[in-house]
């Protein structure tokens, strides 16, 4: 995803993109990302399991279906609660599979889609009050982080041609953090009483 921050891996080569890929295939590649997604979640951490495919309505987007639809594949997404903001939580998600926009529809899914994920919905207030105040700071959040609030943390692999293991571990970029300072703040002059889980 273009307008997500954090780590990549690529391959200069034909058998390092082998390697890579077998990697992939079984699912040995280690990756998690850091996200902002809107509504709290009653457990600290859980998986979605489903399929995924092309959507029917909209070709930019990922939708889910049943494993018996064709021209789907199977896609896994573990995630832990990281923060709690009220309207919001930072989550972490690891993935075991990696189909494209994953997480982004795994999180739709589930009722949670990303802060700022306009493909998804997430680029408008989704959860929160009705007050002037509150959709100006929203508005603010939105500037300060234009696109959706995800960053790839953490991706670990075996090197293919020294068979090392090698982790990589990425700070959050300004934007990132400084959306989660400002939720923070908020979250500091609210009280607990305010907020519905989902």
């Amino acid at each position: 995803d273009k307008d997500t921050s954090g780590l990549l891996v690529v391959a200069k080569d034909d058998a390092t993109h082998i390697g890579l890929s077998q990697q992939m295939a079984v699912h040995s590649v280690e990756r998690a990302y850091n996200t902002i997604v809107y509504g709290g979640f009653a457990q600290d951490e859980g998986f979605v399991e489903t399929n995924l495919g092309r959507s029917k309505t909209d070709r930019k987007k990922m939708a889910v279906y049943p494993a018996s639809e064709p021209h789907t594949k199977y896609a896994y997404t573990g995630y832990r609660v990281l923060e709690r903001f009220g309207y919001t939580t930072l989550v972490e998600c690891v993935l075991e599979t990696g189909r494209t926009h994953q997480i982004r529809a795994h999180m739709k899914h589930i009722g949670h889609p990303l802060f700022m994920d306009e493909t998804y919905g997430g680029a408008e207030i989704l959860r929160g009050q009705r007050s002037s105040s509150y959709k100006a700071f929203i508005q603010n959040c939105f500037k300060l982080c234009p696109r959706q609030a995800l960053h790839a943390k953490t991706l670990g692999f075996v090197h293919p041609t020294t068979q090392q293991q090698m982790d990589f571990d990425s700070e959050w970029p300004d934007d990132f953090r400084k959306l989660i300072e400002k939720w923070r703040g908020f979250i500091a002059g609210t009280t607990q009483d305010t907020f519905q889980t989902k």
